[in-house]
């Protein structure tokens, strides 16, 4: 089927460019954030794609014959209070944890889905008021990274011991450099290398997690993770070890994929590393006296 863009699409009904944007946009197809139009889950529902163009870059086009008056069915979504329901956690916490996953970030007094939040169920809505706010498919339930921060967050961590029992057994690293060097913050870590960066971390009042599991498809666990910036921190030590050098591409191919933000630490850098991760942090916007 032929798709379109919006300017194109306008043209073909005979109506103006931004009555289209109106029109899509009350049908939640589509939502503005930073003077820029995104695809919805609903809109890709709908028909909608996304394209790109080497001048232009990404935008969003549509079947040529699309009904702009079809309406869509939200008995199968499901709003934060009752996902909440369902855990007998509040709303707020959903909320939360969704932001935790990266899936929603706050905008407008309200909140609005990212791209993984659409690849995950997402479909973005907006109040009367104009604030900004996220239904889910019900798929949402049975999602493993969701119900994991759930467990966590309830102490349910049978499974998440269990989890990382199977994990250690098939890890040649973690077999070879056990979390046995314990930092002031009572955290437990592998080398004294990240002794120093997590008692840098703690001194500067930032909270941090240690070897926190990525929420993606891949077995994957980070050094260090800043929940406020979403951020992650790699402390590559044994560079020239064969092994550990496939095992670095393999982390840094992956933090590519996700678009995930990442600061890369070696050994040099720990000789200096007041200033060098001080600086490192600055560049996301966390700044250290």
């Amino acid at each position: 089927m032929k798709q379109i863009s919006a300017t194109a699409l306008s043209k073909e009904r005979g109506i103006e460019t931004s009555e289209l944007f109106r029109i899509l946009s009350n049908n939640n197809w589509i939502y503005k954030k930073d003077d820029k139009w995104n695809l919805t889950n609903e809109g890709r529902m709908a028909g909608g794609d996304i394209k790109y163009n080497p001048k232009f870059g990404e935008y969003i086009v549509w079947p040529i014959n699309i009904d702009l008056n079809q309406t869509t069915d939200y008995s199968e979504t499901l709003n934060v209070t009752k996902i909440g329901d369902q855990y007998n956690i509040s709303r707020q916490k959903v909320n939360l944890f969704l932001s935790e996953l990266g899936w929603i970030e706050k905008d407008k007094g309200g909140w609005i889905c990212t791209e993984p939040g659409l690849k995950n169920g997402a479909i973005q809505m907006e109040a009367k008021n104009g604030k900004p706010y996220v239904v889910w498919s019900k798929e949402l339930i049975n999602n493993k990274h969701f119900i994991r921060l759930i467990n966590e967050a309830t102490g349910n961590v049978d499974d998440l011991v269990i989890e990382e029992k199977k994990l250690n057994e098939t890890d040649d690293f973690r077999k070879k450099f056990p979390a046995n060097y314990r930092t002031p913050d009572g955290h437990y870590v592998r080398s004294r290398a990240e002794v120093i960066i997590d008692d840098f971390l703690y001194k500067n009042g930032i909270a941090h997690a240690y070897e926190r599991k990525l929420n993606i498809d891949e077995e994957m666990y980070c050094d260090f993770y800043i929940p406020s910036q979403k951020l992650y921190i790699e402390y590559w030590g044994l560079e020239e070890n064969e092994k550990y050098a496939e095992r670095k591409k393999v982390k840094l191919d992956l933090y590519s994929k996700y678009k995930f933000k990442l600061i890369e630490i070696n050994n040099n850098d720990i000789e200096n590393l007041e200033e060098k991760l001080a600086s490192k942090l600055r560049k996301h916007n966390i700044i250290v006296d």
